[in-house]
Protein backbone atom coordinates (compact mmCIF):
# COMPACT_ATOMS: atom_id res chain seq x y z
CA UNK A 1 0.00 0.00 0.00
CA UNK A 2 1.51 3.33 -1.06
CA UNK A 3 1.47 6.60 0.84
CA UNK A 4 -1.41 7.94 -1.23
CA UNK A 5 -3.43 4.91 -0.07
CA UNK A 6 -2.71 5.83 3.53
CA UNK A 7 -4.45 4.79 6.72
CA UNK A 8 -7.36 6.92 7.92
CA UNK A 9 -9.36 7.22 11.14
CA UNK A 10 -12.51 9.33 10.72
CA UNK A 11 -14.66 10.45 13.66
CA UNK A 12 -18.10 12.07 13.67
CA UNK A 13 -19.47 14.38 16.37
CA UNK A 14 -23.22 15.07 16.49
CA UNK A 15 -25.83 16.12 19.07
CA UNK A 16 -27.98 13.34 20.43
CA UNK A 17 -31.65 13.27 19.43
CA UNK A 18 -34.15 15.89 20.54
CA UNK A 19 -35.15 13.85 23.62
CA UNK A 20 -31.65 14.18 25.07
CA UNK A 21 -30.60 17.15 27.14
CA UNK A 22 -28.63 19.98 25.46
CA UNK A 23 -24.91 19.38 25.48
CA UNK A 24 -25.19 15.61 25.01
CA UNK A 25 -23.19 14.38 22.03
CA UNK A 26 -22.50 11.14 20.24
CA UNK A 27 -19.00 10.43 18.95
CA UNK A 28 -18.46 7.46 16.71
CA UNK A 29 -15.90 6.02 14.32
CA UNK A 30 -17.06 6.19 10.69
CA UNK A 31 -13.82 4.88 9.17
CA UNK A 32 -10.95 2.91 10.67
CA UNK A 33 -7.90 1.02 9.38
CA UNK A 34 -9.01 -2.19 11.12
CA UNK A 35 -12.46 -3.84 11.26
CA UNK A 36 -12.39 -3.91 15.06
CA UNK A 37 -11.74 -0.18 15.30
CA UNK A 38 -15.36 0.95 14.97
CA UNK A 39 -17.00 2.23 18.12
CA UNK A 40 -19.51 4.66 19.62
CA UNK A 41 -19.34 6.85 22.71
CA UNK A 42 -21.64 9.44 24.32
CA UNK A 43 -20.14 12.57 25.86
CA UNK A 44 -21.47 15.60 27.74
CA UNK A 45 -20.16 19.04 26.87
CA UNK A 46 -19.52 20.53 30.30
CA UNK A 47 -20.06 24.12 31.44
CA UNK A 48 -16.38 24.41 32.30
CA UNK A 49 -15.43 23.43 28.74
CA UNK A 50 -17.83 26.06 27.39
CA UNK A 51 -16.29 28.68 29.66
CA UNK A 52 -12.78 27.65 28.68
CA UNK A 53 -13.55 27.82 24.96
CA UNK A 54 -15.25 31.21 25.34
CA UNK A 55 -12.22 32.53 27.20
CA UNK A 56 -10.02 31.30 24.38
CA UNK A 57 -12.25 33.03 21.82
CA UNK A 58 -12.13 36.31 23.74
CA UNK A 59 -8.34 36.22 23.88
CA UNK A 60 -7.53 34.99 20.38
CA UNK A 61 -10.35 36.15 18.12
CA UNK A 62 -9.16 38.95 15.82
CA UNK A 63 -12.53 40.30 14.72
CA UNK A 64 -14.20 43.14 16.54
CA UNK A 65 -12.20 42.78 19.76
CA UNK A 66 -9.63 45.05 21.45
CA UNK A 67 -6.15 44.83 19.98
CA UNK A 68 -4.65 43.97 23.37
CA UNK A 69 -7.11 41.84 25.36
CA UNK A 70 -6.91 41.88 29.12
CA UNK A 71 -6.06 38.69 30.97
CA UNK A 72 -9.54 37.39 31.88
CA UNK A 73 -10.52 36.11 35.30
CA UNK A 74 -11.78 32.54 35.11
CA UNK A 75 -12.91 29.99 37.66
CA UNK A 76 -11.57 26.87 35.98
CA UNK A 77 -8.13 25.50 36.94
CA UNK A 78 -5.15 26.82 35.02
CA UNK A 79 -1.44 26.49 35.79
CA UNK A 80 -0.11 28.99 38.35
CA UNK A 81 0.38 32.55 37.07
CA UNK A 82 3.88 33.78 36.18
CA UNK A 83 6.00 35.51 38.85
CA UNK A 84 4.83 39.00 39.77
CA UNK A 85 8.20 40.43 38.73
CA UNK A 86 7.34 39.72 35.07
CA UNK A 87 6.03 42.58 32.94
CA UNK A 88 2.34 42.77 32.03
CA UNK A 89 3.23 41.83 28.45
CA UNK A 90 5.20 38.77 29.60
CA UNK A 91 2.38 37.73 31.93
CA UNK A 92 -0.13 37.92 29.11
CA UNK A 93 2.08 35.90 26.76
CA UNK A 94 2.59 33.25 29.42
CA UNK A 95 -1.13 33.13 30.16
CA UNK A 96 -1.95 32.89 26.44
CA UNK A 97 0.37 29.92 26.02
CA UNK A 98 -1.10 28.13 29.01
CA UNK A 99 -4.63 28.84 27.87
CA UNK A 100 -3.77 27.48 24.40
CA UNK A 101 -2.41 24.27 25.94
CA UNK A 102 -5.23 23.92 28.45
CA UNK A 103 -7.97 24.14 25.83
CA UNK A 104 -6.02 21.90 23.45
CA UNK A 105 -5.65 19.18 26.09
CA UNK A 106 -9.28 19.57 27.21
CA UNK A 107 -10.61 19.15 23.65
CA UNK A 108 -8.44 16.07 23.16
CA UNK A 109 -9.59 14.49 26.42
CA UNK A 110 -13.22 15.19 25.59
CA UNK A 111 -12.97 13.66 22.11
CA UNK A 112 -10.65 10.72 22.83
CA UNK A 113 -12.29 8.83 25.65
CA UNK A 114 -13.38 5.24 26.15
CA UNK A 115 -13.80 3.26 22.89
CA UNK A 116 -12.76 6.27 20.79
CA UNK A 117 -9.37 6.36 22.53
CA UNK A 118 -9.06 2.60 22.05
CA UNK A 119 -9.80 2.91 18.33
CA UNK A 120 -7.26 5.71 18.00
CA UNK A 121 -4.57 3.67 19.78
CA UNK A 122 -5.21 0.68 17.51
CA UNK A 123 -5.13 2.85 14.37
CA UNK A 124 -1.95 4.59 15.40
CA UNK A 125 -0.31 1.25 16.20
CA UNK A 126 -1.15 -0.04 12.71
CA UNK A 127 0.26 3.13 11.13
CA UNK A 128 3.48 2.87 13.12
CA UNK A 129 3.81 -0.80 12.23
CA UNK A 130 3.38 -0.05 8.53
CA UNK A 131 5.66 3.02 8.72
CA UNK A 132 2.94 5.30 7.40
CA UNK A 133 1.29 8.44 8.72
CA UNK A 134 -2.24 8.12 10.09
CA UNK A 135 -4.84 10.50 8.70
CA UNK A 136 -7.19 11.76 11.41
CA UNK A 137 -10.38 13.43 10.18
CA UNK A 138 -13.30 14.77 12.21
CA UNK A 139 -16.80 15.39 10.88
CA UNK A 140 -18.42 18.03 13.11
CA UNK A 141 -22.18 17.85 12.61
CA UNK A 142 -23.12 20.49 15.16
CA UNK A 143 -22.50 23.94 13.62
CA UNK A 144 -22.04 25.44 17.09
CA UNK A 145 -18.83 23.39 17.51
CA UNK A 146 -17.33 24.27 14.12
CA UNK A 147 -15.86 27.58 15.30
CA UNK A 148 -13.84 25.82 18.00
CA UNK A 149 -10.10 25.48 17.30
CA UNK A 150 -9.92 21.68 17.02
CA UNK A 151 -6.55 22.14 15.32
CA UNK A 152 -4.94 22.94 18.71
CA UNK A 153 -5.87 19.59 20.30
CA UNK A 154 -2.91 17.89 21.99
CA UNK A 155 -2.76 14.66 24.05
CA UNK A 156 -0.78 16.14 26.96
CA UNK A 157 1.81 18.72 27.88
CA UNK A 158 4.98 18.34 25.85
CA UNK A 159 3.18 16.68 22.92
CA UNK A 160 2.61 18.30 19.54
CA UNK A 161 -0.76 19.79 18.68
CA UNK A 162 -2.58 17.43 16.34
CA UNK A 163 -2.42 19.77 13.33
CA UNK A 164 1.38 20.16 13.63
CA UNK A 165 2.13 16.45 13.48
CA UNK A 166 3.37 15.03 10.17
CA UNK A 167 2.76 11.48 11.39
CA UNK A 168 -0.85 12.25 12.36
CA UNK A 169 -2.27 14.25 9.45
CA UNK A 170 -5.27 16.20 10.70
CA UNK A 171 -8.14 17.64 8.72
CA UNK A 172 -11.85 18.22 8.97
CA UNK A 173 -14.37 16.51 6.74
CA UNK A 174 -18.12 16.57 6.22
CA UNK A 175 -20.89 14.09 5.55
CA UNK A 176 -23.59 13.78 2.88
CA UNK A 177 -21.11 14.57 0.13
CA UNK A 178 -21.36 14.06 -3.58
CA UNK A 179 -19.04 11.37 -4.89
CA UNK A 180 -15.68 12.59 -6.09
CA UNK A 181 -15.43 12.85 -9.88
CA UNK A 182 -12.49 11.11 -11.59
CA UNK A 183 -9.30 12.98 -10.68
CA UNK A 184 -6.44 13.66 -13.04
CA UNK A 185 -2.92 12.45 -12.38
CA UNK A 186 -0.97 15.69 -12.01
CA UNK A 187 2.72 16.34 -12.61
CA UNK A 188 2.64 20.16 -12.44
CA UNK A 189 1.17 22.96 -10.37
CA UNK A 190 -1.43 24.92 -12.33
CA UNK A 191 -2.76 27.74 -10.18
CA UNK A 192 -5.59 30.15 -10.95
CA UNK A 193 -5.08 33.22 -8.77
CA UNK A 194 -8.18 35.42 -8.41
CA UNK A 195 -7.92 38.80 -6.72
CA UNK A 196 -11.39 40.02 -5.95
CA UNK A 197 -12.85 43.18 -4.52
CA UNK A 198 -10.95 44.28 -1.39
CA UNK A 199 -13.46 46.02 0.84
CA UNK A 200 -10.86 46.62 3.54
CA UNK A 201 -8.54 48.43 1.15
CA UNK A 202 -11.32 50.78 0.05
CA UNK A 203 -12.28 51.38 3.65
CA UNK A 204 -8.69 52.36 4.39
CA UNK A 205 -8.45 54.60 1.33
CA UNK A 206 -11.99 55.79 0.51
CA UNK A 207 -10.70 58.76 -1.50
CA UNK A 208 -8.48 56.77 -3.82
CA UNK A 209 -9.39 56.84 -7.50
CA UNK A 210 -10.40 53.65 -9.37
CA UNK A 211 -7.21 53.87 -11.44
CA UNK A 212 -5.11 54.04 -8.26
CA UNK A 213 -6.93 51.08 -6.72
CA UNK A 214 -6.47 49.13 -9.95
CA UNK A 215 -2.74 49.88 -9.94
CA UNK A 216 -2.46 48.75 -6.32
CA UNK A 217 -4.36 45.56 -7.15
CA UNK A 218 -2.02 44.84 -10.08
CA UNK A 219 1.00 45.29 -7.82
CA UNK A 220 -0.46 42.92 -5.24
CA UNK A 221 -1.25 40.44 -8.01
CA UNK A 222 2.29 40.54 -9.38
CA UNK A 223 3.80 40.09 -5.92
CA UNK A 224 1.55 37.17 -5.03
CA UNK A 225 2.01 35.52 -8.43
CA UNK A 226 5.78 35.80 -8.13
CA UNK A 227 5.64 34.43 -4.58
CA UNK A 228 3.75 31.35 -5.75
CA UNK A 229 6.10 30.73 -8.67
CA UNK A 230 9.25 31.24 -6.59
CA UNK A 231 7.98 28.98 -3.81
CA UNK A 232 7.29 26.22 -6.34
CA UNK A 233 10.76 26.34 -7.89
CA UNK A 234 12.30 23.21 -6.39
CA UNK A 235 15.97 22.90 -7.29
CA UNK A 236 16.84 19.94 -9.48
CA UNK A 237 19.16 18.69 -6.72
CA UNK A 238 16.20 18.64 -4.34
CA UNK A 239 14.42 15.82 -6.15
CA UNK A 240 15.08 12.44 -7.71
CA UNK A 241 13.44 13.73 -10.87
CA UNK A 242 13.46 17.11 -12.64
CA UNK A 243 11.50 19.78 -10.72
CA UNK A 244 7.82 20.16 -11.50
CA UNK A 245 6.62 23.16 -13.47
CA UNK A 246 4.37 25.83 -11.98
CA UNK A 247 2.11 28.15 -13.93
CA UNK A 248 0.10 30.95 -12.35
CA UNK A 249 -2.75 32.62 -14.21
CA UNK A 250 -4.08 35.81 -12.62
CA UNK A 251 -7.55 37.33 -12.83
CA UNK A 252 -8.09 40.82 -11.40
CA UNK A 253 -11.66 41.46 -10.26
CA UNK A 254 -13.24 39.27 -12.93
CA UNK A 255 -16.94 38.92 -13.61
CA UNK A 256 -18.50 35.55 -12.86
CA UNK A 257 -18.54 34.80 -16.60
CA UNK A 258 -14.85 35.68 -16.99
CA UNK A 259 -13.95 33.46 -14.04
CA UNK A 260 -15.97 30.55 -15.43
CA UNK A 261 -14.49 30.92 -18.91
CA UNK A 262 -10.96 30.93 -17.50
CA UNK A 263 -11.56 27.79 -15.43
CA UNK A 264 -13.05 26.06 -18.45
CA UNK A 265 -10.14 27.03 -20.70
CA UNK A 266 -7.34 25.21 -18.82
CA UNK A 267 -6.84 22.26 -16.49
CA UNK A 268 -6.13 24.06 -13.21
CA UNK A 269 -5.55 21.99 -10.09
CA UNK A 270 -5.41 24.88 -7.56
CA UNK A 271 -7.91 27.74 -7.23
CA UNK A 272 -6.62 30.59 -5.06
CA UNK A 273 -8.88 33.49 -4.02
CA UNK A 274 -7.87 36.62 -2.15
CA UNK A 275 -10.47 39.31 -1.61
CA UNK A 276 -13.59 40.36 0.24
CA UNK A 277 -16.36 37.98 1.22
CA UNK A 278 -19.14 37.53 3.75
CA UNK A 279 -20.87 34.49 5.29
CA UNK A 280 -24.21 33.48 3.77
CA UNK A 281 -26.42 30.35 3.80
CA UNK A 282 -25.11 29.00 0.48
CA UNK A 283 -21.42 29.01 1.34
CA UNK A 284 -20.94 32.74 1.62
CA UNK A 285 -20.51 35.39 -1.04
CA UNK A 286 -17.26 36.20 -2.82
CA UNK A 287 -17.07 39.81 -3.98
CA UNK A 288 -15.33 39.42 -7.32
CA UNK A 289 -16.00 43.10 -7.95
CA UNK A 290 -17.89 45.79 -6.10
CA UNK A 291 -20.94 44.97 -8.22
CA UNK A 292 -20.39 41.25 -8.84
CA UNK A 293 -20.70 38.44 -6.29
CA UNK A 294 -20.51 34.67 -6.51
CA UNK A 295 -21.94 32.30 -3.92
CA UNK A 296 -20.06 29.31 -2.64
CA UNK A 297 -22.64 26.99 -4.19
CA UNK A 298 -22.22 28.66 -7.58
CA UNK A 299 -18.45 28.44 -7.35
CA UNK A 300 -18.68 24.77 -6.39
CA UNK A 301 -20.39 23.90 -9.67
CA UNK A 302 -17.59 25.19 -11.85
CA UNK A 303 -14.75 23.93 -9.61
CA UNK A 304 -16.16 20.39 -9.66
CA UNK A 305 -16.85 20.48 -13.39
CA UNK A 306 -13.29 21.62 -14.07
CA UNK A 307 -11.88 19.03 -11.63
CA UNK A 308 -9.97 21.50 -9.46
CA UNK A 309 -8.40 19.53 -6.60
CA UNK A 310 -7.65 22.30 -4.11
CA UNK A 311 -9.37 25.61 -3.33
CA UNK A 312 -7.54 28.09 -1.09
CA UNK A 313 -9.21 31.18 0.37
CA UNK A 314 -7.21 33.99 1.93
CA UNK A 315 -10.24 35.45 3.67
CA UNK A 316 -11.43 35.36 7.27
CA UNK A 317 -14.80 33.74 6.63
CA UNK A 318 -13.99 30.66 4.55
CA UNK A 319 -14.21 28.11 7.38
CA UNK A 320 -17.02 29.75 9.38
CA UNK A 321 -20.77 28.98 9.17
CA UNK A 322 -23.41 31.63 8.66
CA UNK A 323 -25.57 32.69 11.60
CA UNK A 324 -29.29 33.44 11.81
CA UNK A 325 -31.05 34.56 14.98
CA UNK A 326 -27.82 34.06 16.89
CA UNK A 327 -27.50 30.40 15.87
CA UNK A 328 -24.95 28.85 13.52
CA UNK A 329 -26.51 27.34 10.40
CA UNK A 330 -25.57 23.76 9.52
CA UNK A 331 -23.50 23.15 6.40
CA UNK A 332 -23.32 26.83 5.50
CA UNK A 333 -19.60 27.57 5.54
CA UNK A 334 -17.82 27.98 2.23
CA UNK A 335 -15.48 25.06 2.94
CA UNK A 336 -18.35 22.68 3.79
CA UNK A 337 -20.41 23.66 0.74
CA UNK A 338 -17.50 23.10 -1.63
CA UNK A 339 -16.69 19.70 -0.07
CA UNK A 340 -20.38 18.70 -0.20
CA UNK A 341 -20.46 19.33 -3.93
CA UNK A 342 -17.34 17.28 -4.62
CA UNK A 343 -14.31 19.59 -4.36
CA UNK A 344 -11.54 17.32 -2.96
CA UNK A 345 -9.84 19.80 -0.59
CA UNK A 346 -10.57 23.30 0.71
CA UNK A 347 -8.29 25.45 2.82
CA UNK A 348 -9.90 28.43 4.55
CA UNK A 349 -9.24 30.64 7.54
CA UNK A 350 -10.97 30.40 10.89
CA UNK A 351 -10.49 34.11 11.56
CA UNK A 352 -8.79 37.20 10.19
CA UNK A 353 -5.17 36.64 9.25
CA UNK A 354 -2.54 39.36 8.83
CA UNK A 355 -1.01 39.77 5.36
CA UNK A 356 2.51 38.87 6.50
CA UNK A 357 1.23 35.73 8.23
CA UNK A 358 -0.80 34.67 5.18
CA UNK A 359 2.15 35.19 2.83
CA UNK A 360 4.48 33.22 5.12
CA UNK A 361 2.03 30.34 5.20
CA UNK A 362 1.33 30.40 1.45
CA UNK A 363 5.02 30.41 0.57
CA UNK A 364 5.87 27.29 2.58
CA UNK A 365 2.60 25.57 1.67
CA UNK A 366 3.20 26.05 -2.07
CA UNK A 367 6.81 24.87 -1.79
CA UNK A 368 5.67 21.73 0.02
CA UNK A 369 3.09 21.02 -2.68
CA UNK A 370 5.81 21.44 -5.30
CA UNK A 371 7.88 18.88 -3.39
CA UNK A 372 4.98 16.45 -3.92
CA UNK A 373 3.77 16.35 -0.33
CA UNK A 374 0.09 15.43 0.10
CA UNK A 375 -2.10 18.45 0.80
CA UNK A 376 -2.70 17.64 4.48
CA UNK A 377 1.00 17.10 5.14
CA UNK A 378 1.87 20.32 3.28
CA UNK A 379 -0.57 22.20 5.54
CA UNK A 380 1.12 20.72 8.64
CA UNK A 381 4.55 21.81 7.38
CA UNK A 382 3.35 25.35 6.63
CA UNK A 383 1.58 25.51 10.00
CA UNK A 384 4.82 24.55 11.75
CA UNK A 385 6.46 27.45 9.92
CA UNK A 386 3.83 29.88 11.22
CA UNK A 387 4.34 28.65 14.78
CA UNK A 388 8.11 29.10 14.46
CA UNK A 389 7.74 32.66 13.18
CA UNK A 390 4.85 33.89 15.33
CA UNK A 391 5.12 31.64 18.43
CA UNK A 392 2.82 29.12 20.06
CA UNK A 393 0.97 31.68 22.18
CA UNK A 394 -0.17 33.62 19.10
CA UNK A 395 -3.20 32.80 16.96
CA UNK A 396 -1.45 32.67 13.56
CA UNK A 397 -0.70 28.93 13.44
CA UNK A 398 -4.26 28.05 14.49
CA UNK A 399 -5.98 30.02 11.70
CA UNK A 400 -5.72 27.73 8.62
CA UNK A 401 -8.53 25.15 8.56
CA UNK A 402 -8.30 22.26 6.09
CA UNK A 403 -11.36 20.35 4.89
CA UNK A 404 -10.85 17.11 2.95
CA UNK A 405 -13.43 15.12 1.03
CA UNK A 406 -13.83 11.71 2.76
CA UNK A 407 -12.85 9.91 -0.47
CA UNK A 408 -9.76 12.06 -1.15
CA UNK A 409 -6.26 10.84 -0.27
CA UNK A 410 -4.63 14.28 -0.38
CA UNK A 411 -2.57 13.74 -3.53
CA UNK A 412 -2.20 16.94 -5.58
CA UNK A 413 1.04 16.10 -7.44
CA UNK A 414 1.87 12.47 -8.19
CA UNK A 415 4.56 11.29 -5.74
CA UNK A 416 7.69 9.64 -7.09
CA UNK A 417 7.89 6.28 -5.32
CA UNK A 418 8.40 3.83 -8.18
CA UNK A 419 11.63 3.06 -9.95
CA UNK A 420 13.75 5.11 -7.60
CA UNK A 421 16.69 2.76 -7.87
CA UNK A 422 16.89 3.04 -11.65
CA UNK A 423 19.80 5.09 -12.95
CA UNK A 424 19.73 6.52 -16.48
CA UNK A 425 22.68 5.98 -18.79
CA UNK A 426 23.62 9.63 -18.63
CA UNK A 427 23.58 9.81 -14.83
CA UNK A 428 26.65 11.43 -13.23
CA UNK A 429 26.69 8.44 -10.88
CA UNK A 430 26.74 5.78 -13.61
CA UNK A 431 28.24 2.66 -12.10
CA UNK A 432 31.34 0.96 -13.45
CA UNK A 433 32.30 -2.67 -12.79
CA UNK A 434 34.97 -1.39 -10.38
CA UNK A 435 32.44 -0.05 -7.86
CA UNK A 436 33.74 -0.87 -4.34
CA UNK A 437 31.60 -2.73 -1.81
CA UNK A 438 30.13 -0.29 0.71
CA UNK A 439 27.38 -0.13 3.31
CA UNK A 440 25.78 1.99 6.05
CA UNK A 441 25.39 0.69 9.58
CA UNK A 442 23.42 2.20 12.43
CA UNK A 443 25.25 3.38 15.56
CA UNK A 444 22.33 2.71 17.90
CA UNK A 445 20.77 -0.52 19.11
CA UNK A 446 19.47 -2.64 17.51
CA UNK A 447 22.25 -2.46 14.91
CA UNK A 448 21.15 -2.47 11.26
CA UNK A 449 23.16 -2.63 8.05
CA UNK A 450 22.15 -1.32 4.63
CA UNK A 451 24.32 -2.50 1.74
CA UNK A 452 24.88 -0.10 -1.16
CA UNK A 453 24.01 -2.32 -4.09
CA UNK A 454 24.67 -1.16 -7.62
CA UNK A 455 26.71 1.75 -6.32
CA UNK A 456 23.80 3.85 -4.99
CA UNK A 457 21.48 4.04 -1.97
CA UNK A 458 18.61 6.47 -1.48
CA UNK A 459 17.53 7.50 2.02
CA UNK A 460 14.17 8.86 3.19
CA UNK A 461 11.15 8.21 5.36
CA UNK A 462 8.71 7.01 2.67
CA UNK A 463 8.39 3.63 1.03
CA UNK A 464 10.32 3.43 -2.24
CA UNK A 465 13.64 4.54 -0.79
CA UNK A 466 16.39 1.95 -0.43
CA UNK A 467 16.91 2.91 3.20
CA UNK A 468 13.57 3.78 4.86
CA UNK A 469 13.84 5.75 8.12
CA UNK A 470 10.30 6.45 9.42
CA UNK A 471 11.29 9.32 11.68
CA UNK A 472 9.74 12.79 11.84
CA UNK A 473 13.22 14.35 11.57
CA UNK A 474 13.89 12.61 8.24
CA UNK A 475 12.58 14.07 4.98
CA UNK A 476 10.53 12.03 2.54
CA UNK A 477 13.45 12.02 0.08
CA UNK A 478 16.32 12.92 2.35
CA UNK A 479 19.62 12.09 0.59
CA UNK A 480 21.47 9.63 -1.60
CA UNK A 481 24.97 8.16 -1.55
CA UNK A 482 26.42 7.03 -4.87
CA UNK A 483 29.73 6.03 -6.42
CA UNK A 484 31.07 8.44 -9.01
CA UNK A 485 33.57 6.71 -11.30
CA UNK A 486 35.91 9.36 -12.67
CA UNK A 487 38.88 7.24 -13.74
CA UNK A 488 38.67 8.78 -17.20
CA UNK A 489 39.48 12.17 -15.71
CA UNK A 490 42.09 13.52 -13.35
CA UNK A 491 39.70 13.40 -10.42
CA UNK A 492 39.74 10.58 -7.89
CA UNK A 493 36.90 8.06 -7.99
CA UNK A 494 34.86 8.31 -4.79
CA UNK A 495 31.53 7.94 -3.07
CA UNK A 496 29.48 11.13 -2.84
CA UNK A 497 26.70 12.22 -0.48
CA UNK A 498 24.00 14.36 -2.11
CA UNK A 499 21.45 16.01 0.20
CA UNK A 500 17.82 16.70 -0.83
CA UNK A 501 16.30 17.36 2.59
CA UNK A 502 14.54 20.39 4.01
CA UNK A 503 17.01 21.02 6.85
CA UNK A 504 20.17 19.24 5.73
CA UNK A 505 22.30 16.24 6.68
CA UNK A 506 25.04 16.35 9.33
CA UNK A 507 28.44 14.87 8.43
CA UNK A 508 31.36 14.33 10.82
CA UNK A 509 34.53 16.01 9.50
CA UNK A 510 38.01 16.59 10.94
CA UNK A 511 36.72 19.59 12.90
CA UNK A 512 33.43 18.08 14.06
CA UNK A 513 29.91 18.00 12.65
CA UNK A 514 29.02 20.19 9.69
CA UNK A 515 25.79 20.55 7.73
CA UNK A 516 25.35 19.55 4.10
CA UNK A 517 22.23 21.14 2.62
CA UNK A 518 21.13 20.49 -0.96
CA UNK A 519 24.67 19.97 -2.18
CA UNK A 520 27.23 17.22 -2.81
CA UNK A 521 30.23 16.30 -0.67
CA UNK A 522 32.81 13.48 -1.00
CA UNK A 523 32.33 10.71 1.53
CA UNK A 524 35.43 8.87 2.84
CA UNK A 525 35.08 5.50 4.51
CA UNK A 526 34.39 5.49 8.28
CA UNK A 527 32.44 8.78 8.03
CA UNK A 528 29.64 9.31 10.53
CA UNK A 529 26.39 10.77 9.19
CA UNK A 530 23.17 12.02 10.79
CA UNK A 531 19.94 11.79 8.80
CA UNK A 532 17.75 13.80 11.17
CA UNK A 533 18.19 12.09 14.53
CA UNK A 534 19.38 8.81 12.99
CA UNK A 535 23.16 8.37 13.18
CA UNK A 536 24.95 5.90 10.91
CA UNK A 537 28.47 5.13 9.75
CA UNK A 538 29.49 4.85 6.09
CA UNK A 539 31.98 2.04 5.44
CA UNK A 540 33.86 1.02 2.28
CA UNK A 541 35.32 -2.49 2.38
CA UNK A 542 38.85 -3.24 1.28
Amino acid sequence: MGLSEGLCLSLAIAPLNALAKPGHYAIWVIKAPNPGGYGHHDRIWSDSLTQLSQTWQRMFSLRGLPEVPRVPQVDFPLPPPPPSTASASDQEKTYAGRLMQHLGISLWQWLFDGPIQSSFDQSQGIAIGQRKPLRLRIDIRDPELIALPWEIMQPQLGKQAVSLNQQLLFSRTTSAVDTLPPLRTEQALKILLVLGHDGDAIARSPDSQPSQRRLQLERESNLLSQLLKTAAEVDALNSFTPPISCTVTTLLQPTAAELTDCLDSQDYNVFFYAGHGVPAPDGGLLFLRADATLSGMELAQVLVRCRVKLAVFNACWGAQPDHQNGRAMPRSSLAEVLIHHGVPAVLGMRDSIADREALSFIQVFTRSLAERYPIDEAVAIARQHLLTLYKFNQAAWTLPVLYMHPEFDGELIKPITEGVTEIPDNSPSWISPRTPIAYLRSLTQPTQTWHITGGIIRVGKIEGNDMVLPHSTVSRRHAEIFYRDTVASDAESAFVLRDFSRFGTLVMGPNGWYRVHQQEVPLPSKTRIKFGNVQVEFVVEG
